[in-house]
C-alpha cells in the first residue's frame, strides 16, 4: 500500500486539522479512510487508489496543547487535476475523529511539475552558460580562423630574395609594396592580392627589378620609419605612386575602408619627391611626418591641376570655364562644406543638405543624378566626385543652390554655386 512518494507525484494536497480533544495519528488516518469510504464511488475509493499507486502514503503530523490537537495532512496524488480536487474536497466532510469534534481545512493543492519546471529552467541556464563559455566556439572565431588559414596558404615567396607576396603579383600590371609579411596578410584579407613585402628597411634587388616592369605603389606605415622607406625607394627604385597609413597606424592594423582610402589618396612619385624636398628645406634637414592621406587631400589637389587646366592643345573648350558671379558664401557654410567634404574623401558618396545644412540623406554618387531628379528641392549637395554638365543640369531643375565636389572637369555658366575642395 501507498508505494507512491511525494517525489514522483504530480500534485500534493496540503491541509490543516484542528481537533477538540486528544487523539493519535492512527485515529486521524482511520477517520480519513472510514468517513470517505463509499462517498465518491468505486473509482475514487482511497484504499483502491493507494493500492494501485495513484494516491501515495497519507502523512499526518500532529501535536497536542492544552487538551487540543492540531497539525497538517499531506496527500500525494498522481490523479488528474479534477480527481485530485475531489479527493481534497472530500477531506473537509470529516467532522469527528474518535469521540472529538474535528475540522479539516484544505490550504492548497501544489503542482509538483511547476517546481520541477523551475528547476529544469534554472539548470538549463547553467548548462547553456557552461556550453557557451567552455565548449562551443564563437562562429565568428571559426570563420576568422578558416579565413586566416586560407590567406596564409595564398601567400607565396617571390624572387631570389624570397619575399612574401600575394598570389596575383605576377599576373597584375600594378603592385603594392608594403613593409612586412603582416601587411601583405592584411591586404589579402581585404581582397588586395598583388602586394609584396620589403622584409626590412633596405630595398632588395627583387623590388628594384620589379619596379622596372610594373606600376609600383609604395604603401608604408604612418611613422618615421615609413618616411625613411619612401625616401630610399624614391632613390633606388622606379616608383610610380606613394601613400601612407594614417598618423600613428600601421598597414597591418588598417580596416578595409582605411586601406582603400589610402590607396585612392596616393600621390605621384614626383609630387612625393617635391614635398619631401620642400619639407627638408623648411625644417633644416629634419623630416616631419606629413601624411599622404585624406587629411591632406586639399594640398594634393592644389598640386594637381584639373584636367581642363592641363590641356596642351589650343582647341577652344566648348563650355565656358568661368561661372557667373555668385553671392559670397558665408564662413559658416564654407566651414561646414569643408568638413563634410573631408568626411566623404574615399567613400564615393554624397550628402544632400537642407537650407540649415542638416544632412537629409547620403547616397552613392552612382545614384546621385537619379536621386536629384526625384527631389523637389535641396539647398546643397556635397559629394566625392567630379562636377559635370549633366549633374549641373539635374541640380538646376531641383533648385539646388550649391554643388561642392572634389574636382570639376568644367564649370558651365549656371545660377548654381559650383565649388571644389580647393576653393573652400
Amino acid at each position: 500500500m501507498g508505494k507512491i512518494s511525494p517525489v514522483s507525484a504530480k500534485y500534493i494536497v496540503h491541509s490543516t486539522i484542528t481537533i477538540e480533544g486528544v487523539v493519535d495519528r492512527p485515529d486521524v488516518i482511520g477517520a480519513i479512510f472510514g468517513q470517505t469510504e463509499g462517498l465518491l464511488g468505486s473509482d475514487l475509493e482511497l484504499r483502491e487508489l493507494q493500492r494501485s499507486g495513484r494516491i501515495g502514503r497519507i502523512e499526518v503530523n500532529t501535536e497536542t496543547r492544552n487538551g487540543k490537537t492540531s497539525g497538517n495532512i499531506i496527500i500525494p496524488s498522481s490523479l488528474d487535476k479534477a480527481e485530485t480536487s475531489i479527493i481534497a474536497a472530500a477531506l473537509e466532510i470529516i467532522q469527528r475523529i474518535g469521540p472529538c469534534n474535528a475540522k479539516i481545512k484544505v490550504d492548497s493543492i501544489e503542482d509538483i511539475r511547476v517546481t520541477k519546471r523551475g528547476f529544469v529552467v534554472e539548470r538549463a541556464k547553467e548548462l547553456l552558460k557552461q556550453l557557451m563559455d567552455n565548449v562551443m566556439p564563437d562562429s565568428q572565431e571559426i570563420a576568422d580562423e578558416v579565413m586566416y588559414s586560407v590567406r596564409v596558404m595564398e601567400i607565396k615567396e617571390y624572387g631570389k630574395d624570397r619575399l612574401p607576396a600575394g598570389p596575383l603579383l605576377e599576373e597584375s600590371d600594378e603592385v603594392v609594396i608594403v613593409e612586412g609579411r603582416a601587411d601583405v596578410l592584411n591586404l589579402l584579407k581585404h581582397g588586395i592580392k598583388n602586394a609584396i613585402a620589403l622584409n626590412g628597411t633596405s630595398v632588395p634587388e627583387t623590388i628594384i627589378d620589379l619596379s622596372r616592369k610594373k606600376v609600383v605603389t609604395v604603401f608604408v606605415d604612418g611613422d618615421r620609419g615609413g618616411d625613411l622607406i619612401i625616401k630610399e625607394m624614391l632613390d633606388v627604385a622606379d616608383v610610380d605612386y606613394v601613400t601612407k597609413a594614417p598618423d600613428g597606424k600601421e598597414v597591418e592594423e588598417l580596416a578595409k575602408k582605411e586601406i582603400h582610402k589610402a590607396l585612392r589618396s596616393r600621390v605621384t612619385a614626383e609630387q612625393a619627391k617635391f614635398e619631401t624636398s620642400t619639407r627638408t628645406g623648411e625644417n633644416g634637414g629634419r623630416h616631419d611626418d606629413r601624411r599622404y592621406e585624406g587629411k591632406k587631400h586639399e594640398e594634393r589637389r592644389e598640386e594637381r591641376k584639373p584636367d581642363f587646366e592641363r590641356r596642351t592643345d589650343k582647341r577652344p573648350i566648348p563650355m565656358p570655364l568661368q561661372q557667373k558671379q555668385k553671392a559670397a558664401i558665408s564662413q559658416d557654410e564654407k566651414k561646414a562644406f569643408k568638413e563634410m567634404s573631408e568626411d566623404l574623401i574615399g567613400t564615393r558618396g554624397a550628402y544632400i543638405l537642407d537650407d540649415k545644412l542638416n544632412i537629409l540623406g547620403k547616397v552613392p554618387i552612382t545614384e546621385l543624378q537619379v536621386t536629384i531628379k526625384g527631389l523637389n528641392s535641396a539647398y546643397a549637395i556635397v559629394f566625392d566626385g567630379t562636377i559635370d554638365i549633366d549633374l549641373v543640369k539635374a541640380a538646376e531643375k531641383a533648385n539646388v543652390q550649391y554643388l561642392i565636389a572634389m574636382d570639376a572637369k568644367q564649370k558651365p555658366e549656371t545660377r548654381i554655386n559650383l565649388l571644389t575642395v580647393n576653393e573652400l
